[in-house]
């Protein structure tokens, strides 16, 4: 299961400079290295300290990690939606993403020109949302032209989805994202090919001075209060410091971060918040040939988390024999896991838990 990320802001806020700290963060070890996959996607490594315990305790001959995929969106400005510099491509870009990170200057610096002449978060969250709320309407409205005569004609199932639509069109016109609309499954579910962009979820990240990387300042106060209602991820960040950090060996940007007074760089808290927007775990595999740790979405039985290395492990699937990770750190190997009951035989039903180190049995 891959996990791609938008980056999204207006010019000059620091989106490009927190793409670039992604491009060579080594939030991981070094030998997991970023790798562009096309001029403007990355691919970066999850930090997760378990997956290195567990390398010490196996000593495999590799270790792999999950990965998430940053697709820096360039070129949006106002006037996006009708097209303005690159505006329709990149919206389409973001079409594609699982979630949005929306980066917002919340910094003063006269070196550094706004594109509207003066620093304001909220006046450039609502520019591009503004921009995405467009798009949105452009996608229902022609969904809404399609069902129109079938929903008319008495089709059930097209009237029902053709008042769905109306209460998200109603809802982004009113200058709402889809994401807060108070709606039912079955409304969701009357838009979920459309994907809409302002329905995904997003992180706001706010990029501050050097000074307000620890607690924030007046203009992350006013993020916070601003999006309170969009059960979304707030993160803070100093995009400056994020790009000398990444230039150093992990045993310096642990030196490096102590110094500023922070336990852990922003681009590790960043692939954490985004994992937790979406709801999502790892489990582990541990052998002798690898240790690999794979994503999952919370809630996941184990077939269906099994099927995430394979289809047949699903479709074939037998039991999982599960060792939760504390109890693999305590009694070091599977072995005396095994030997301490601490070595599970679960079924089909079994909910995967955050931090499983399983191994699965099927027949295919």
């Amino acid at each position: 299961m891959s996990l791609q990320c938008g980056i999204v802001g207006l010019p000059n806020v620091g989106k490009s400079t927190l793409f670039n700290c992604l491009s060579t963060a080594k939030a991981t070890a070094a030998n997991f290295p970023f790798c562009t996959i096309e001029p403007n996607v990355g691919v970066i490594t999850v930090p997760d300290e378990r997956l290195f315990a567990l390398e010490e305790l196996v000593k495999p001959e590799k270790v792999i990690p999950t990965t998430i995929e940053i697709v820096d969106i360039a070129g949006l400005v106002k006037g996006a939606s009708k097209g303005e510099g690159l505006g329709n491509q990149f919206l389409g870009n973001i079409r594609n993403t699982d979630a949005i990170i929306h980066v917002l200057r919340c910094f003063d610096d006269e070196n550094v020109i706004h594109v509207d002449g003066s620093v304001n978060p909220i006046r450039d969250k609502e520019i591009i949302d503004t921009e995405l709320q467009i798009k949105d309407l452009e996608s229902i409205e022609g969904k809404l032209s399609k069902l129109s005569r079938s929903a008319q004609s008495g089709d059930a199932a097209a009237k029902k989805a053709f008042e769905a639509l109306k209460v998200f069109k109603s809802h982004l016109e009113s200058g709402k994202n889809a994401r807060t609309a108070h709606v039912e499954p079955h409304e969701l579910e009357a838009v979920k090919d459309l994907q809409l962009l302002t329905g995904k979820p997003v992180l706001y990240v706010c990029n501050v001075d050097e000074n307000s990387a620890g607690k924030g300042n007046k203009y992350t106060e006013m993020v916070k209060e601003n999006t309170k209602n969009e059960n979304a991820e707030i993160l803070i960040i100093c995009a400056k410091i994020e790009s000398e950090i990444a230039e150093l060996e992990r045993e310096d940007q642990i030196l490096f971060l102590e110094e500023l007074g922070l336990s852990e760089s922003g681009v590790s808290r960043l692939i954490k918040s985004a994992y937790r927007l979406l709801n999502y775990a790892t489990y582990f595999t541990a052998g002798k040939k690898e240790v690999r740790a794979w994503t999952i979405t919370k809630g996941m039985k184990a077939p269906q988390a099994a099927g995430v290395i394979h289809t047949d492990f699903e479709k074939g699937f037998i039991r999982a024999e599960v060792i939760h990770y504390p109890d693999f750190i305590t009694f070091r190997s599977e072995a005396a896991c095994r030997d301490n009951g601490k070595l599970n035989v679960e079924g089909k039903d079994y909910v995967v838990q955050d931090g499983d180190v399983m191994h699965f049995r099927f027949n295919v």
